[in-house]
């Protein structure tokens, strides 16, 4: 069982930054994607970037140039820069990452959320 913890929420004026962290209590080893999503309130959980140990990324279009994900070396969990903020990226942001156990079988952890709020 693997625990995420997310941190750097906040509130910011639009066009601020932020940057969030995730973290666990062990190294995730054989990672096989890590990203963030995020769930603004009456929506449903949305995909707002993920990388992947393969190689490549992939982001929602609402984020594309303004937001990156970046690797923590030392526990193999994602952060996200966010640059740029607008009023509708606020949400509860979750990180999330798809790992193998040592049966190869495909395993996936989410944090607790930490709130954005981008307002004037």
């Amino acid at each position: 069982q693997l625990q995420l913890v997310e941190s750097g929420g906040g509130l910011v004026q639009p066009g601020g930054s932020l940057r969030l962290s995730c973290t666990t209590s062990r190294r995730i080893i054989s990672w096989s994607s890590m990203g963030w999503y995020r769930q603004a309130p009456g929506k449903q959980r949305e995909l707002v970037g993920t990388i992947f140990n393969r190689g490549g990324a992939s982001y929602a279009d609402s984020v594309k140039g303004r937001f990156t994900i970046t690797r923590d070396n030392a526990k193999n969990t994602p952060y996200l820069q966010m640059n740029n903020l607008r009023p509708e990226d606020t949400a509860v942001y979750y990180c999330n990452v798809q790992y193998r156990n040592v049966m190869g079988d495909l395993n996936q952890s989410w944090g607790q959320g930490t709130q954005v709020t981008v307002t004037s």
